[in-house]
C-alpha cells in the first residue's frame, strides 16, 4: 500500500449501511483508523440504521431509535462521514472517487458496500402515484404520509419484506392484500407445510393473501393515481396504494461503470478475501458482492463476516470468506418463522420428521439423515428451540428427532440444555461465535454476565435470536466453574421474586421502602430502588394485601409510585399518548342496556371502539383527564374495571354452552362468569387469561389459556399452562371430571401457587416448563397437597375474594386520587396538545406527526388544524 509522503493512506468506504458500519468497527478493532484516513460516502440522508428492524418504525420506534451509528465512535476514530453524499464515478487508474457534490477523494483502498435495490417488476403503471418500494426510512415515511388518504393497500411479494410491509399497511389502518407469484408465502425459507401454516395464521389476522398469481398491470385513474391491480389469473384487485417488495438486486452499477467484473445475474465479483477479481485495490462487501462461492448473500450475518474479512485483509491479517450459514429466525406479523440448514431436504436419502397443528398455526419439520444427523429444519408459529436446533445441525442430537418437534404437553419433549451442545456449535450466526468461544469468555476472560460476554465476543449483538441460549450457556459455565451465580431479582435485591414473596408474607411487610431497607443489598438500602423491582414488589404486596394487612388499592400511598405506566392510570397507554378503557364483561355475557350504555359513552367522548379477542369491548382515545369521567359513567351503568392494564386476571371467555348450543354438556357461561368474578383483580407475576368451553369442540379455546376449563358429561376438565401469544403452548391436563366445587378449589390452589413461586413477568406457560418436575410437581402440590400448603393457598384466595374492591369506583370517589389524572400538574385544565385524531371508517384514529415524535407542537390548534375532531 502506498501513500503520499507525510500523508496517511486513505480508505474510502462507499455506502454506510449495516455492513458498512460493521466494516468501520472492524477497522477500529484492528487499529487501522489510527493509521489511515477513513472517508465514508453515504447516499442516504442519515448514517447507518438497523434495516432488519425497519418495520418497528410503525410500532413507535423513531429513526433515532433505529440508528446503529454512535457519533462518538465516528469522532473518536476520526472517520470522515459524509451523509447525503453518494459516489457518482470511480476512476480506478487515478484511484479517485467523485461524489455527487463534486467532491473528489483519492484512495489507496476502496471498499464498495452499496447494498441492493428493490426489484420492481416491469409492469405497466409501476411508476404511478401511489406506488412505493419498502427499503429505507424515507420509503416508510412516504408510505405513511400517502396512507393517510388511502383505504386499501396491496403488497407485491410474499417474502420477508413483503409480509412486513403488509403488516405495516394493516397497522396504518388499511385493508391489506399480499400478492405472491409463488404457490406459497416465503417460498425461499419455508416449504409447502410451513407456508400453509403461515398462510392460515396471517389470514386470521385479517390480511388477504393471493398466491400463485402475478401482477400484470397497475391500474390508474384519470389523475394518474393508483386505483387497482390486474392479476395474471384475470382477476382485478381494487387498491389505492401499492408496495413493491418482490426481492432485491445487487447495486453494482457504480462497479460496472468503472469496469469491474460483475456476475451474469449481478453482483461485484470478489475473491475469498472480498477483494474484487478485477482490481486488488477495490473490495466489495454485503449485498452488492458476488462471493467466491457464486452467491450474493442477502442476510446481514454474511455481510458482517465479509466486512470483517475485508478489514482483516487490509490489515495484512489472514482471513477468508468462502460461504455462510443461511439460517434465519424472524418474527413476521407476530409469527415466529425460522429455517436452518438443509430446510428443504435436498440431501440424498434424507427423511422428514414433521409436527403440524393447523388450529394453533404450528408447523415444525426436521430434516435428518438416515444415520440420525440433523440436516436442517423449518419452524413456524413456535421457534423457541431454534437456537439449540441450529447448533446441533450437522451432528446427531442426543435425543430422538420426534422429541425435538413435539410441543410441551404433547409427549414429554426433550429438554436439551446448553451442556448438550458441542463446543464447535455456532451459537451466534451473525458473528460466527461458537459455544467454545462463549465458554472461553467466561473461563479465560472472566466474564460473568451476558452483557460482558456480548462485549467480549459480539455474540448476541446482531439479530438477537441467540440471546436466550447465550444466557443459558453463561449461567451453565459459571455454575460448572463453581462460581455462585447471582440470581437476584435485580441490583437492589439479592433474593429472587419467590424469596421476596415469602419474606413479605412471613414478616407481613406492607411497604416497598421497608422491604428495601431491611432486605435489600447493602448498597441499595436507603436508595430509590429501580424500575425492575418496584413493580415486582408492588405486585407481591398487592397479591398478599388482605393477608398482610396492606391496602389492596394500587394507587394508595407508596403503592402508586411502584406501578408501571398502565397501572399508574388504571388504563392502557396507546401510541399517541391517549388511553384505552376496557370495562369487565364477565364471561362475555352482556345485556342490551349495557351495550347501549357503552355505545353512548363511546359516542359522547369520541372514542374508537373495537371488540377484543377476550369477548370485551375496548374504547380507545381517552385523554388522561377524561378517564375518571368515563369510569363514572361506566360505574353508574353497572360496569367495573376490566383490569386490561394490570398484571392480573384479564378475561374468562366462554362459548354459549348447553343453554343454547345443541352440543353443549355443561353451562359454560355460568361457570365463566363465576370464575371471572372470583379472580377479578388478582395481581400476579404476569397477566392471566382463561376460558370455559361447554363441550369437547372447544369453541372458547380453553387449551390456549393460563387456566382453561372444558366441560365433560361428568363435570369439568382443568387445563393449565397454556399460552396463545408470541410463543404458543397447549395447556396440560391437570385434573378431569371435576365437580364445580372441586374445580374452583384446584384453580384457587393453582393460581396462588403460581403467584407464590413464579419469577417476575413469567407467564404460567414458562413457569410450568421451568419449574423442577413441571406438571407432575404442580399436580402433586395442588391436587395431592404434597407440600401440605393447600389450606394456606385456599385461605389466601378466600382473603382476596372477600376483600375485592373495584379500582375505578375507588378512584372516582376519592378527590385526592382524582388529582393525578391531568396532563400537566401545573395546568390541570389544559389537555395534552400532542394527543390528536383524524377520522377513519366512521370512527377516529391517532394523528401521529411524521418525525415529530417527542416534540410538542406550539399549540393544540397546530396539531388539530384540518381535523374534523378539533
Amino acid at each position: 500500500m502506498t501513500a503520499t509522503p507525510g500523508n496517511p493512506p486513505t480508505i474510502v468506504l462507499v455506502g454506510h449501511g449495516m455492513v458498512g458500519q460493521r466494516f468501520l468497527e472492524a477497522l477500529a478493532e484492528r487499529g487501522l483508523t489510527g493509521t489511515h484516513r477513513v472517508v465514508v460516502l453515504c447516499e442516504e440522508p442519515r448514517p447507518a440504521y438497523d434495516r432488519v428492524q425497519l418495520t418497528s418504525y410503525f410500532s413507535g420506534k423513531t429513526p433515532e431509535d433505529l440508528s446503529m451509528t454512535d457519533m462518538a465512535f465516528i469522532e473518536e476514530h476520526g472517520i470522515e462521514l459524509r451523509v447525503g453524499e453518494p459516489a457518482e464515478t470511480i476512476d480506478r487508474e487515478a484511484r479517485k472517487v467523485t461524489a455527487r457534490s463534486g467532491l473528489v477523494v483519492e484512495y489507496d483502498v476502496l471498499v464498495l458496500a452499496t447494498g441492493s435495490y428493490p426489484f420492481v417488476p416491469p409492469v405497466p403503471g409501476k411508476d404511478a402515484e401511489g406506488c412505493f418500494v419498502y427499503r429505507t426510512i424515507e420509503d416508510l415515511l412516504a408510505i405513511e404520509e400517502y396512507a393517510k388518504n388511502a383505504t386499501t393497500g396491496a403488497v407485491v411479494g410474499g417474502g420477508l419484506l413483503g409480509l412486513e410491509a403488509a403488516g405495516a399497511l394493516k397497522g396504518l389502518g388499511l385493508t391489506s392484500h399480499i400478492v405472491e407469484f409463488a404457490p406459497r408465502l416465503m417460498p425461499v425459507q419455508v416449504d409447502e407445510g410451513g407456508g400453509a401454516a403461515l398462510l392460515r395464521t396471517i389470514e386470521e389476522m385479517g390480511l388477504s393473501v393471493h398466491t400463485g398469481v402475478g401482477t400484470q398491470e397497475i391500474v390508474t385513474g384519470a389523475d394518474g393515481a393508483v386505483t387497482g391491480m390486474k392479476l395474471s389469473d384475470g382477476s382485478e384487485l381494487a387498491t389505492d396504494l401499492v408496495v413493491f417488495s418482490a426481492g432485491v438486486r445487487p447495486r453494482d452499477q457504480l462497479a460496472r461503470d468503472c469496469g469491474l467484473a460483475v456476475g451474469e445475474r449481478g453482483g461485484i465479483s470478489v475473491d475469498e478475501q472480498c477483494r474484487t477479481v478485477t482490481d486488488p485495490h477495490v473490495f466489495a462487501i454485503g449485498e452488492c458482492a458476488l462471493a467466491s462461492d457464486g452467491r450474493v448473500y442477502g442476510l446481514v450475518a454474511p455481510g458482517y463476516e465479509q466486512a470483517e474479512t475485508a478489514a482483516a485483509t487490509i490489515a495484512d491479517d489472514e482471513a477468508s470468506f468462502t460461504g455462510a450459514d443461511l439460517s434465519t429466525k424472524l418474527k413476521l406479523l407476530g409469527v415466529d418463522v425460522a429455517s436452518f440448514g438443509d430446510a428443504h431436504g435436498t440431501a440424498e436419502d434424507c427423511l422428514d420428521v414433521v409436527y403440524s397443528d393447523s388450529r394453533a398455526g404450528l408447523y415444525k419439520k426436521l430434516v435428518v439423515g438416515r444415520d440420525g444427523t440433523l440436516l436442517g429444519g423449518i419452524l413456524v408459529g413456535d421457534a423457541e428451540a431454534y437456537g439449540t436446533l441450529r447448533a446441533f445441525t450437522g451432528s446427531v442430537p442426543p435425543v430422538s428427532p420426534e422429541s425435538l418437534v413435539l410441543p410441551a404437553g404433547a409427549g414429554a419433549p426433550a429438554q436439551l440444555g446448553p451442556t448438550a451442545l458441542p463446543d464447535d456449535a455456532v451459537i451466534c450466526s451473525c458473528h460466527n461465535v461458537t459455544k467454545g468461544t462463549i465458554r472461553g469468555a467466561v473461563t479465560e476472560h472472566s466474564c460473568t454476565t451476558v452483557p460482558e460476554v456480548k462485549k467480549c465476543t459480539r455474540a448476541g449483538t446482531g439479530c438477537g435470536s441467540c440471546v436466550k441460549v447465550l444466557g443459558q450457556l453463561v449461567t451453565a459455565e459459571l455454575e460448572a466453574s463453581g462460581v455462585e451465580v447471582d440470581k437476584g431479582l435485580c441490583g437492589c435485591f439479592a433474593q429472587t421474586r419467590e424469596e421476596l414473596y415469602e419474606i413479605v408474607r412471613a414478616l407481613r411487610i406492607t411497604s416497598y421502602r421497608e422491604l428495601l431497607d431491611r432486605h435489600g443489598r447493602e448498597g441499595a438500602r436507603g436508595g430509590e430502588g429501580c424500575e425492575v423491582c418496584k413493580p415486582a414488589v408492588g405486585s407481591i404486596i398487592a397479591s398478599l394485601a388482605p393477608a398482610i394487612g396492606a391496602s389492596g388499592y394500587v394507587l394508595d400511598g407508596e403503592q402508586a409510585a411502584l406501578q408501571d405506566t398502565n397501572d399508574h392510570f388504571l388504563a392502557n397507554l396507546q401510541r399517541n399518548g391517549s388511553y384505552s378503557v376496557v370495562p369487565r364483561i364477565p364471561g362475555g355475557e352482556i345485556a342490551p342496556e349495557k351495550l347501549i350504555a357503552i355505545g353512548e359513552i363511546a359516542r359522547d367522548f369520541g372514542l374508537y371502539t373495537k371488540i377484543t379477542g377476550g369477548q370485551r369491548i375496548d374504547m380507545f382515545g381517552a385523554r388522561v383527564e377524561q378517564l375518571p369521567l368515563i369510569w363514572a359513567r361506566l360505574v353508574d351503568a353497572g360496569f367495573e374495571s376490566g383490569h386490561a392494564y394490570g398484571k392480573s386476571l384479564r378475561t374468562v371467555k366462554s362459548c354459549v354452552g348447553q343453554t343454547w348450543c345443541r352440543y353443549g354438556v355443561q353451562d359454560s357461561v355460568r361457570m365463566a362468569i363465576d370464575l371471572e368474578l372470583r379472580y377479578r383483580g388478582l395481581r400476579s407475576p404476569h397477566k392471566l387469561k382463561s376460558a370455559v368451553s361447554g363441550c369437547a369442540r372447544e369453541c372458547a379455546e380453553a387449551q390456549s389459556k393460563d387456566f382453561g376449563v372444558i366441560a365433560t358429561s361428568n363435570g369439568w376438565n382443568l387445563y393449565v399452562g397454556g399460552n396463545g401469544g408470541a410463543t404458543p403452548r397447549h395447556a396440560d391436563l391437570l385434573a378431569q371430571d371435576l365437580s364445580d366445587a372441586e374445580l374452583v378449589r384446584l384453580i384457587d390452589r393453582f393460581l396462588m401457587f403460581y403467584i407464590r413461586t413464579a419469577d417476575k413477568l413469567e407467564r404460567t406457560s414458562t413457569w410450568l416448563e421451568r419449574l423442577p418436575g413441571g406438571l407432575d410437581h404442580v399436580r402433586d402440590v395442588v391436587v395431592h397437597d404434597s407440600l401440605g400448603i393447600c389450606d394456606e393457598l385456599e385461605s389466601l384466595m378466600r382473603a382476596h375474594v372477600s376483600h375485592y374492591r373495584d379500582e375505578w369506583a375507588e378512584t372516582i370517589n376519592d378527590p385526592e386520587k382524582l388529582a393525578r389524572f391531568v396532563s400537566f400538574v401545573n395546568a390541570p385544565d389544559t389537555p395534552d396538545p400532542v394527543v390528536g385524531f383524524v377520522p377513519e371508517r366512521d370512527q377516529m384514529k391517532p394523528d401521529l406527526p411524521l418525525l415529530d415524535i417527542g416534540r410538542r407542537p406550539a399549540s393544540a390548534d397546530d396539531l388539530l388544524e384540518g381535523s374534523t375532531l378539533r
